[in-house]
Order: structure tokens, then C-alpha cells, then sequence
């Protein structure tokens, strides 16, 4: 960021350990993530590959190399776990993200039938090998309004208590479902509950559009981890954070909470 007079909230440089963004690559041509690394890079911790994007790229080792020179975290999206795990192919899943010299792995049951007993247990096998993200919240919005608050805190504890480093909060990539309703309404005494139980820095909360990203960084602050943000707005996002866009302009001005 550049120097300025403004009092504004601090933020951590990379390595982060929170205010962590990650951002979704949902089929980006490597030129436009050359773009957008050179012009947002240093805010951006994460790419997550969505879906399977990672099957149907050419040019996915080059993005690799690209995101490793820039000290920015990459993995697969859970659902191409949920596919092999769907198949009996858990192993074959393993020794993918090995050929990819993967560091982190996401572990989901977003869309098949996967309890989360089950899923922890993955959890605990991929912790061997590699710092897991996993998450929690299901792809079909009907499925995930029937799940309790209390049931949202029991699985994020199992997914920590296995090895889980952190713990994704699903919306998709368009907030309508998970933590949000079909309508694309954040779930609000929903996120509340988790707030006001887990630890925040364990969290990391999907929030696609600028409303979702605006009432979390107001609700926990400057330095909540969201994720599924929109490659073309990771700047937009850092000035949510702060308090450079209206959303969040008179947030801070007492201090950061």
C-alpha cells in the first residue's frame, strides 16, 4: 500500500496469519492471473482452483509457477476431492495434489453423501501429509438451511479437533447457499452464533459479493479471512478493509475493534 497521512486499521504483511483473502479461480486464462497477481499480489494469500478446474486447465502448472513466485497459496476446490472420494479414489486424489507439490488440500462433503464423521476422518489422513482447509456448509441451499447453528459449531470443532487448519464457512461462488440463503441473504443470527462461539482466526468465510464482505468486515473487522472473492476484486475488498469505500468508511474511525 502506499504511503499515506490517513489513519487507517494496520494490516499484516504476507505471511499472514489473518486477514487472510482467498480468491477463486474459476477458469481464469493465465494472462488475466498474470494481471491480477501483478496488480493485487500482495493482498492476495490464496488461489483456490475451483471445482475441477484443475483437471480441464493447460495451463495450470504455469499458474502454479506463477503463484509460488509470489508467495501466494494455491489448492484444489473440494469438490474435485468430493469426485475421487465419490469414486473410491481416494488414494488417486492423494497423489494428485503430490504430482502438484501441493501444500494445502480442501476436504468437503458440500455435495455427495459424506457424513461429517466421515469426512473428519479424511481430515485426519490428509493432515499427515499436507495443512488441510476444510468446510462446512452444503452446495444445496435447502440442505444447508435444515442444518442448526449448533450442528455449523459441532462441525467446524471435529474438522479442528482432526487437523483442520482452518475452517471454510460455505456460500459458493455466488453466495446462495451455506452461510446465505438461496436469495443471496446472509444467514445473519446464523453468523452470529459462530462468531460469538468459535475462534474467528480459525475461520475463513466465503463472501463473494461486496455486501457479504462489507457486513463481515464490519462484524469481526479488518482482519476477518474471506473467501470466493472475485479475482477482479481483490482490490475493491482491501479498501472494505480499510475503511476506503462507503460500505466501511466511518467503521474505524474510533479504532478498530
Amino acid at each position: 500500500m502506499r504511503t499515506t497521512t490517513l489513519a487507517l486499521p494496520d494490516r499484516a504483511t504476507k505471511p499472514r496469519r489473518s486477514g487472510l483473502t482467498m480468491v477463486v479461480d474459476g477458469g481464469l486464462p493465465l494472462g488475466s492471473l498474470e494481471d491480477i497477481v501483478s496488480g493485487a499480489g500482495e493482498y492476495i494469500d490464496f488461489v483456490k482452483f475451483g471445482w475441477g478446474t484443475a483437471l480441464v486447465s493447460g495451463e495450470l502448472g504455469a499458474k502454479i509457477e506463477l503463484l509460488r513466485a509470489n508467495d501466494i497459496g494455491f489448492y484444489f476446490g473440494g469438490t474435485l476431492f468430493e469426485k475421487h472420494v465419490l469414486q473410491g479414489l481416494f488414494d488417486d486424489y492423494r497423489a494428485l495434489c503430490h504430482e502438484w507439490s501441493c501444500r494445502f488440500v480442501e476436504v468437503s462433503n458440500g455435495t455427495i453423501e459424506l457424513s461429517n464423521f466421515e469426512k473428519t476422518g479424511y481430515v485426519r489422513k490428509l493432515a499427515e501429509e499436507f495443512t488441510v482447509i476444510s468446510e462446512v456448509g452444503f452446495k444445496d441451499a435447502d440442505r444447508s438451511d435444515r442444518l442448526t447453528p449448533r450442528r455449523w459449531i459441532e462441525y467446524v470443532e471435529d474438522d479442528l479437533a482432526a487437523g483442520a487448519w482452518l475452517v471454510t464457512l460455505e456460500a459458493r461462488e455466488g453466495g446462495t447457499s451455506g452461510i446465505c440463503r438461496a436469495d443471496g441473504q446472509l444467514r445473519v443470527g446464523l453468523v452470529e452464533e459462530i462468531v460469538s462461539e468459535l475462534s474467528v482466526d480459525r475461520l475463513l468465510f466465503e463472501a463473494p459479493t461486496t455486501s457479504l464482505q462489507a457486513h463481515m468486515v464490519r462484524r469481526v473487522g479488518p482482519d476477518v479471512n474471506l473467501g470466493n472473492i472475485p479475482a477482479t476484486g481483490v482490490l475493491a475488498l482491501e479498501t472494505l478493509r480499510l475503511g476506503l469505500r462507503a460500505d466501511t468508511l466511518t467503521e474505524f474511525e474510533g479504532g478498530v475493534r
